[in-house]
C-alpha cells in the first residue's frame, strides 16, 4: 500500500480515490498504459482494493462494470449500497466495518464469496439473489439466534462459512447443528467437517431433519405449482385470452350487473332460473356461452403460437441479414484499406438502407306475481341485456386493443433498434473518415 495516500478522516468514494487505487494495482510496466489519471478506463478494471482508507460511503462505482473482486475491508462503512452496477462481481470483502444490516446485494447475482466478518450485523437476511454463493463469512457479529443460520440452507452451492464469535455460540456445541442441517458443507470456521461429526449430527437430529425435509418438500411442490400457474396465466395474457377458458365471462356478466341482481330478488325467480337452466327445451346458456368462449380461447392460443413463430422467424432472418451485411462490410473495408495502403488514396462510400344473438307456457302463480308490473320487468330485462352486451363488447375491445398494442410495440421496438444500429454505423463511418482525413492531411 502506498503510504502517501492513507486517509485519516472518514470520507466517501470519489473519482480521485478510485483513480489512485487503480494506479496502485498496476506494476511499473503496466502503468505506461495509463500515463494520465484521466485516461483510466474504469470499465476494464477487474480487481479493486480500497482497504484502510476510512471510507464511510460506497459510491462512484457505476463505471466498474467488469469488476469481479472488490476489497473494502477495514473502513468505516455503515451501509451496503452503491453496488447496483457491479453485475460481474464474484468476490466482496466488507469485513471490519460498521455495517448493521445485510442489504443492497440484489444486483450482484454472480457473487460467490462474501465476507461480512467483524461488523454489527444481528440478522442474516436479504441475500436471496445470491444463488452462486459458495463462501460466506460472518464471524464476530451480533447473530443471537442459531436458527437464523438456517436461512443459508437455500444456497445449494455453499461449501464453507465462518460463524465464530457470534452470541449464539453460548447455546452449546453448534458444530453438530450445522453439520446436520448442512450436509454438503465442507468447512465450518476454517475447519473441515469430518465424517465422524456428520454421523453423530445425523443421529442426534434425525427426527428434526426428517420433519424439516418433508416441510421443505411440500413448500417446493407448492412453489412449483404456483410457478406453473403463473406461467400458464402469463401465456393466456400474452395471447389476450385470459379467463376465457370456461364460463367465467358468462358469470361475470351477472356478477357485475345490478339489474340482474334485482330480478333475482323477485319471488320465485331462483326456481324459475333453475328450471330454465335445466330445461330440455332450451340449450343451457351458461354451457353454450362457455363453449363459445372455449373456442375463442383455443383460437387465441393457436394464433399466439403462430405469431410467436412468425416473430421468431422475422428476428432470425433479421439477424442473418445483419450478419451477412456485416461480413460484406468487413470484406469491403478490408479491401478498401488494402487499396488505401497501396495507393495512399482517400475515398469513403456511405450507403444506408432503411429497410419495413319462450315460448310462453302456463306459468305457476309465483311466476305470475313476478310479471304483475310488466313494464318494470321489461325494463329490467332490457337493461340487464344491455349490460351483458356491454360486458362482451368490453372484453372484445380488450382483446383487440391488446393485440394492437402488442403489434405496435413490436414494430416500434424493431424500428428503434434499427435506427440505433444505423446511427452507430454512421458514427463509426464518420470516425473512420476523420481518421483517413487526418492521414491524408499528414501526407499533404
Amino acid at each position: 500500500m502506498s503510504s502517501e495516500y492513507i486517509i485519516s478522516e472518514p470520507t466517501s468514494m470519489d473519482k480521485e480515490i478510485l483513480q489512485h487505487a487503480v494506479h496502485e494495482q498496476f506494476k511499473p510496466d503496466h502503468i505506461l498504459r495509463f500515463p494520465d489519471a484521466s485516461q483510466i478506463h474504469f470499465n476494464e478494471v477487474q480487481k479493486l482494493r480500497l482497504e484502510y482508507k476510512n471510507i464511510l460511503r460506497i459510491d462512484h462505482l457505476w463505471d466498474f462494470s467488469s469488476l469481479s473482486k472488490l476489497e473494502l475491508n477495514n473502513n468505516a462503512i455503515e451501509k451496503i449500497q452503491g453496488l447496483d452496477h457491479l453485475i460481474n462481481l464474484t468476490w466482496l470483502n466488507l469485513s471490519f466495518n460498521q455495517i448493521e444490516k445485510i442489504e443492497g446485494l440484489e444486483c450482484v447475482q454472480k457473487l460467490e464469496v462474501l465476507n461480512l466478518s467483524n461488523n454489527k450485523i444481528s440478522v442474516i437476511e436479504n441475500m436471496d439473489t445470491l444463488e452462486n454463493l459458495t463462501h460466506f463469512f460472518i464471524s464476530n457479529n451480533l447473530i443471537g439466534q442459531l436458527d437464523n443460520v438456517l436461512y443459508l440452507r437455500k444456497f445449494k452451492n455453499l461449501a464453507a462459512f465462518n460463524l465464530f464469535g457470534n452470541p449464539f455460540l453460548n447455546e452449546g456445541d453448534y458444530r453438530f447443528f450445522i453439520a446436520a442441517y448442512f450436509p454438503k458443507l465442507m468447512f465450518l470456521d476454517s475447519r473441515i467437517l469430518d465424517q465422524k461429526t456428520r454421523k453423530e449430527a445425523s443421529i442426534k437430529y434425525h427426527y428434526v431433519l426428517e420433519k424439516m425435509r418433508l416441510e421443505e418438500l411440500e413448500l417446493h411442490q407448492a412453489d412449483e405449482a404456483r410457478q406453473r400457474h403463473e406461467a400458464e396465466l402469463k401465456l393466456h395474457r400474452d395471447a389476450f385470452v385470459e379467463f376465457l377458458n370456461g364460463s367465467s365471462l358468462f358469470r361475470t356478466m351477472f356478477k357485475d350487473d345490478p339489474k340482474a341482481q334485482t330480478l333475482h330478488c323477485a319471488p320465485g325467480m331462483d326456481s324459475l332460473i333453475q328450471r330454465y337452466l335445466l330445461s330440455s327445451w332450451f340449450p343451457n346458456p351458461c354451457h353454450q356461452m362457455g363453449e363459445l368462449c372455449t373456442q375463442l380461447f383455443e383460437r387465441g392460443l393457436a394464433e399466439h403460437k403462430r405469431r410467436e413463430t412468425e416473430v421468431k422467424s422475422f428476428f432470425s432472418c433479421q439477424e442473418k441479414a445483419v450478419t451477412d451485411c456485416q461480413e460484406k462490410a468487413s470484406q469491403m473495408l478490408a479491401k478498401f484499406n488494402h487499396e488505401h495502403k497501396e495507393a495512399s488514396l482517400f475515398r469513403v462510400h456511405n450507403d444506408i438502407l432503411l429497410a419495413r344473438d319462450a315460448r310462453k307456457e302456463d306459468l305457476p302463480d309465483d311466476v305470475i306475481m313476478l310479471f304483475e308490473d310488466r313494464d318494470a320487468v321489461i325494463d329490467a330485462l332490457a337493461t340487464a341485456h344491455n349490460n351483458h352486451l356491454l360486458k362482451i363488447n368490453d372484453r372484445e375491445t380488450q382483446l383487440t386493443t391488446g393485440i394492437s398494442a402488442w403489434k405496435e410495440a413490436l414494430i416500434k421496438g424493431i424500428r428503434d433498434e434499427e435506427l440505433k444500429r444505423n446511427r452507430m454505423n454512421i458514427s463509426d463511418i464518420h470516425r473512420y473518415v476523420d481518421n483517413l482525413r487526418e492521414q491524408l492531411e499528414e501526407l499533404i
